[in-house]
């Protein structure tokens, strides 16, 4: 069963610290298999992906490992382990060509925000390449200079 495509994205969990620790090169759509109790302490937003990354293991299948999602009261004896790896769902196609890149240009896979897109838990991942400290501190300069400039403009 397909989702639609017109439903509305419900946002629940932002990673705002990789765009200041990663440079993005590329951003992917992936599904998530869940179990239920899983599902149901994402929709009250007890979810954590800000220590979380992504690996594709040797069998082929690209995993999400650290992402946190907190028990569920509700669950009882049938909860889930809070910090167990997920699978990600994408195509053979995606899996080669993320692959390929990940091994040979040395860059990482990183969750950028969580989301319920037509009913199903989407998680957008990011081809990153690591920021050195200079480039930090460029994004930190930049950042305090446009904020200055908005300051600015609002005093006129």
């Amino acid at each position: 069963m397909k989702a639609d495509k017109s439903q509305p994205i419900k946002l629940v969990q932002k990673n705002r610290k990789a765009w200041f620790k990663y440079e993005i090169m590329e951003r992917i759509e992936a599904g998530l298999v869940l179990l239920g109790s899983e599902v149901k302490s994402i929709r009250e937003g007890h979810v954590s992906i800000q220590e979380a990354y992504a690996r594709i293991k040797k069998d082929g299948q690209a995993w999400v490992i650290n992402m946190e999602i907190a028990h569920y009261a509700q669950a009882g004896p049938f909860n889930h382990e809070p910090k167990r790896p997920r699978k990600l769902l994408l195509n053979k196609a995606e899996l080669n060509r993320l692959g390929s890149k990940l091994r040979e240009r040395g860059l990482t896979l990183v969750p950028l925000s969580l989301y319920f897109k037509g009913g199903f838990a989407k998680l957008e991942v990011a081809l990153a390449k690591g920021k050195n400290i200079y480039d930090k501190r460029d994004t930190i300069k930049k950042r305090d200079n446009d904020r200055e400039l908005r300051r600015r403009s609002l005093k006129r």
